[in-house]
């Protein structure tokens, strides 16, 4: 056992501890990459796909620009969190403008990669 999992062990004791006094808690886990995540009550689809996102924005902003699919993702998650932020009201001219503009990247990032991988072969 690693001791990221013995961590995980000991957690899932204290989370029994806080169970046993009626605040629930979820847990997801992923302990081939050492990941546990814990959510609360309050915990809705929404602010777990925001959260979710937090992550694929980190990785595009991270990557640089340096890698060829960098665009896209960064792009997508940008259309995404546009649409998350506005899920329970409606997007504005502004925001349309800023979809619209990031499908265009995405189209131009799309035709690199595939002249790129013409040029490979």
């Amino acid at each position: 056992m690693t001791d990221f999992e013995i961590f995980y062990q000991d957690l899932l004791k204290l989370v029994k501890k806080y169970e046993n006094q009626n605040i629930p808690l979820k847990i997801e886990k992923d302990l081939e990459n050492d990941i546990v995540k814990i959510f609360g009550e309050k915990i809705t689809s929404l602010s777990r796909a925001q959260n979710g996102l937090n992550d694929v924005t980190e990785l595009a902003y991270t990557t640089a620009e340096h890698h060829p699919y960098w665009n896209l993702i960064y792009n997508c998650s940008e259309i995404t969190n546009t649409v998350l932020e506005k899920w329970k009201s409606s997007l504005s001219d502004e925001d349309i403008s800023d979809v619209e503009w990031a499908i265009r990247e995405l189209n131009q990032t799309l035709e690199k990669i595939k002249k790129k991988k013409l040029s490979n072969n």
